[in-house]
Parts: structure tokens; sequence; C-alpha cells
């Protein structure tokens, strides 16, 4: 659907070099990286704004590269909506079909339409300034809707609003995509929105692309520490790794070997999740590899969540419920076990520099 072959630009200091990508017709795709890794870049690239210094960009079978943005059937959304303040909301909505001098009752019949879609037939009379942070986001997605675009850019399109209305725009992309068919990509920075809403999702770091795939594989085998601390793996451990038969032996430095499902040897980084790990006050009985005693050195709130710091030797981070540390009256200078997979552990050699 939309290909990115090699594509480069320089912009001042900063650099997007030589990144390939394909996004597959109807896919949902999410764009992740920490601020200044290139992902709106990237995303003005496709829609016009900047044109690459090297690389091709097709769309279908048309290459698209050096076609100005109108020309492209692609539409952006951007965090900050970007609404005409003196236009009406059907006037917003219908601005795109102004411009391409589509009969008035041709544009009236369809703002009304994607009003109908986006629920917000109740508004088009007010101006943007009167609207909530959610209903002004459903204005410009109606704005950018109606023209029909081949590919949709979402850039942090939820950031600005709170919580409850991210919950429901998470619902209300989903439904939109299902209805309408179009190709998303989507940029942002909670992750929630990847596991509700992304087919896959690509990680960017200082302008490349360092990891695609679909959101489990990326956030269960991240394939460097960058990847691993980015996406908030609880647990990073370096150590020395052996291989017996299917299994690895990685000896920690100051704690007991860690066992994991890997062929992977010499200098690793072995990477678990804090919520694969189980916390009891005697030995869990299970097929698990790993069952280390330690001692709780730290709890502290995450919000619906407690974060659990043990120390087994070196530390060890275990995620809980509150009514889990409650039920298990859990303090610190406790000690416990942690216990959790071998399958949990994934290994990424250290390659020297």
């Amino acid at each position: 659907m939309l290909r990115l072959e090699n594509i480069g630009i320089v912009l001042g200091t900063f650099s997007l070099r030589n990144v390939s990508l394909e996004i597959r017709d109807g896919e949902y795709f999410i764009l992740l990286g920490p601020t200044g890794a290139g992902k709106t870049i990237l995303l003005e690239m496709v829609a016009g704004i900047h044109q690459p210094d090297t690389g091709r960009i097709f769309l279908g079978d048309r290459e698209i590269t050096t076609l100005e943005p109108r020309e492209r059937g692609v539409g952006v959304v951007y965090q900050d909506y970007m609404l005409f303040p003196h236009l009406t909301v059907a006037e917003n909505i219908g601005f795109g079909l102004r411009q391409r001098r589509e009969r008035p009752d041709v544009i009236r019949k369809a703002v009304d339409e994607m009003a109908g879609l986006l629920s917000i037939r109740d508004l088009l009379s007010r101006y943007p300034g009167t609207l909530s942070g959610g209903e002004q986001q459903r204005t410009a997605l109606a704005r950018a809707l109606i023209l029909k675009p081949r590919v949709l850019l979402l850039d942090e399109p939820l950031s600005a609003l709170d919580a409850r209305m991210r919950e429901y725009m998470r619902t209300e992309l989903a439904r939109i995509r299902t209805i309408t068919g179009t190709t998303i990509i989507h940029i942002t920075h909670h992750f929630e929105d990847v596991f509700t809403l992304a087919d896959r999702i690509a990680v960017m770091r200082d302008g490349e692309i360092v990891q695609t795939g679909a959101p489990s594989d990326v956030f269960q085998r991240p394939c460097d520490t960058f990847v691993a601390q980015f996406l908030g793996i609880g647990n990073l451990l370096r150590g020395m790794s052996r291989v017996e038969g299917d299994l690895a032996r990685i000896a920690v430095p100051g704690g007991p070997e860690l066992i994991a499902a890997s062929r992977v040897s010499g200098e690793v980084v072995a990477t678990l999740h804090a919520e694969d790990v189980i916390l009891s006050r005697q030995p869990f009985p299970s097929s698990a590899r790993n069952c280390l005693k330690g001692t709780i050195r730290e709890i502290v709130s995450t919000g619906t969540t407690l974060r659990i710091v043990a120390d087994v030797g070196f530390p060890l981070v275990s995620l809980l419920t509150r009514q889990s540390v409650e039920d298990l009256g859990l303090r610190c200078g406790d000690e416990v076990y942690l216990t959790f997979k071998a399958s949990a552990v994934h290994v990424i050699p250290v390659h020297p520099d």
C-alpha cells in the first residue's frame, strides 16, 4: 500500500537515514520513539511537506516522492488539530471539498455523512473555540476523512486529551478504521494506543527505524537494549551466558544464575518483563525454571499497580496489583520468592563496539 525505499533527509543538525518501510493496505501502523527520533519528519515526507534528499515513496503502484501534498491522497491530523478558528465545524469539515470546487449540495451531503460517522452533527454550527478537546479532534478527523484519503497520518492525536477521552477516542479510531478501511499511520507515546489499535509497530531512534513487528513480538523480543529500555521492560540484567541444549544459564554478577530458553552464548543482556515475575511468600509450585529468594527493598506506586524491587543479589523488579500486595501483606524488608519461566527471559547478545 505505502512503500518507502531508502528515504533520507538532512534538516539542520538532524538527519533521517536509509529508512525503508512497507505499510499494508488497511493496516493500523504505529510509530514509536523518543522525542527527536524523526517520527513527525517521516510522516511529513509521506504527506509531501518535506521532500526527501534520497530515496523514493510509493503509494500503491504510483511513485509520489515529488508530488504536491494535495495530489497524494494522504490526510493528516496533527496534535493541535489545526482547525480554522473563524470557520464553523461544518465549514472546517467541508474545507477540502470546497478547495476541490465540489458542488455545494455534494459538500453538504458529505459533511452531514462524515459528521454522523464521528457523532458531531449537533456541533456543525459551532466554532472550534467553543469545543472540547475530544470534539476538536473528531472535527479534525472528519475534515481529513471527508477527502477519502488512501492513507491517514495521525501525529500524537490523543496526547492533548485526558485519560477518559483518550480511551474513548481509541475506540472511535478502531471503529473508523473498521468502517472506512483506511490505512492509518499513527505516532504516539502511549503504549495503551499500541495494544488497543496497532497491527504492527516500528520503533525509531536518531533518524533510523530500529525494529518493526507485531506489538507482542517487539515487546517480548526487543532487538537491543535501547528498545528494551524505551518500552519500559522492568528488568535488564547483564551477564555471561553458556548454552546447555535448548537452555542458557546466565551468570549475573552478585546473584544466582538465570535460566533462559535461548541458544545465545557469551556476554548478554537478559530482559524480563516485571509483570512476568510471580512474587510469593513461599516457593511457588510451578514448572517455571527460575525461583529466586530475595528481600524487598522498595515498593513504589505506579498508579493502578505497585512496583516491587527485591534484592536477590541484584535488583529484580516485579509488578503487582494493589490487591495482591495487600493480600500478601508485603512490606520492605520481607523475604519473598520470585518465580518466572525460562521462556519469559529474552536474551540479547552484547556486541563489542
